[in-house]
């Protein structure tokens, strides 16, 4: 498959052009790319109607319906994240550290980019756009291969952005989209390694698995979220109920949800029938432990018995397992057995549980007193992200500029020389 293997060549090219790319030229194109967005609103628009009218036949899920969804609002905030981050800092050329040797050696340890990022997704069409921007500001070129439920967006997507390039002076080749259905020429993409430097993929689980057993290349994996809200004995009520309900409805269908509510037996009678009745106002599906079921009512409607499978399980609905637990290490142990190490969450006013909770929980984002829905780039104040990285090396938690640049010693002399 030679398209892919020039598609890659190209990328190379364009990221020798990025790297010492001034930040007003690339601050320059990344405003032309929201201009574009916003100029070019109704024709993105046009083409995401395919997506849905697709989806719809596809009978795809709500929560994936909902991220492939565009509107003017949407398309408003790409381009809003665009003008943040052609904002923020350059990270390219910063000196992290520095000092002198004995001998007069100078080094300087430098932020450079990655060079070739590969970026896979599903049907998020978004983030063509924050892994375009993101990756010229950082001065990486991107090759993206988004899921087939969004082609039409991100093949219009891709247009605009390329457009904008050009008019901005960059070479458009910086940008490129890999437009097939089957997976012949992603596992293509995945073995060139003497071009593509970094894959990050931006989906659930079975992607990151795919990915990890398919590609030669490094894997920066943002994956599934089945996060958790564990209300302790000592939480202010009103507040555990906030932010539960917060955590789980104000958008269902992201990874930074909560899936399952942890509640400290203590507090579970009181609690308990507050925040069921909230959840089930809010057409929230519930998936009860026996003890639940015991204080809230084993026949109240909107609600069954949870397994094993609903505590695993990262719904991306209006959907929620509740289980009562003994203390703070019950739950530590239930998230360490379900958990996938994105968003967790502790509600209390005991110091001591906060830093057992922060301490211990195994995770790229721990929260206490707030909701887990904060774990996003733009929240962090990062401008955008292409992911929450799961991971422990070489990023954890938003991928932000800085993370997705790599770094250097750079090491000046006089004629120096080693005995």
């Amino acid at each position: 498959m030679k398209k892919i293997e020039k598609l890659c060549e190209d990328a190379r090219e364009a990221s020798r052009q990025l790297a010492d790319m001034p930040a007003a030229d690339k601050n320059h194109a990344l405003r032309e790319i929201a201009a574009a967005l916003e100029r070019r609103s109704d024709e993105i628009l046009r083409e995401n109607r395919d997506d849905i009218r697709d989806g719809k036949k596809a009978k795809l899920s709500s929560a994936i319906m909902d991220r492939l969804l565009f509107d003017e609002d949407r398309i408003a905030d790409m381009a809003r994240a665009l003008r943040k981050i052609a904002a923020l800092p350059d990270p390219v050329g910063e000196v992290v550290d520095g000092w002198r040797l004995p001998n007069g050696l100078e080094i300087r340890k430098v932020r450079v980019p990655f060079g070739v990022i590969a970026v896979i997704y599903e049907a998020r069409p978004n983030v063509t756009v924050d892994a375009a921007g993101l990756g010229l500001k950082t001065g990486n070129a991107v090759i993206l291969r988004g899921g087939s439920a969004s082609l039409h967006s991100i093949r219009m997507l891709t247009e605009v952005i390329n457009g904008a390039l050009i008019d901005a002076g960059l070479p458009s080749k910086a940008v490129q989209l890999v437009e097939s259905r089957d997976r012949a020429p992603l596992k293509q993409l995945l073995n060139m390694k003497e071009y593509v430097d970094l894959v990050i993929p931006r989906g659930g689980e079975a992607l990151k698995e795919f990915l990890l057993k398919n590609s030669t290349i490094p894997v920066i994996y943002a994956a599934g979220g089945n996060c958790h809200v564990y209300v302790d004995a000592g939480a202010d009520i009103d507040m555990a109920v906030e932010i539960a309900v917060n955590a789980k409805v104000q958008r269902p269908g992201v990874c930074n949800a909560a899936e399952t509510l942890l509640v400290h037996r203590q507090i579970a009678p009181d609690y308990l029938p507050r925040v069921v009745k909230e959840l089930l106002d809010r057409k929230v599906k519930l998936y009860a432990c026996p003890r639940t079921l015991e204080i809230v009512g084993g026949g109240t409607s909107g609600v069954k018995e949870a397994t094993d499978e609903h505590f695993a399980t990262e719904f991306l609905d209006l959907e929620m397992a509740v289980r009562v637990v003994d203390d703070i290490e019950a739950a530590i142990d239930h998230i360490a057995r379900f958990g996938t190490g994105h968003s967790e969450a502790i509600v209390t006013n005991d110091l001591a549980s906060s830093r057992r909770f922060t301490a211990v929980v195994d995770a790229a984002c721990v929260y206490v007193n707030a909701s887990t829905r904060f774990t996003d780039g733009g929240e962090f104040g990062m401008g955008a992200e292409i992911g929450i990285s799961t991971q422990k090396l070489h990023a954890r938690g938003p991928l932000g500029l800085r993370e997705l640049t790599s770094v250097k010693y750079v090491v000046s002399g006089d004629g120096q020389v080693r005995n």
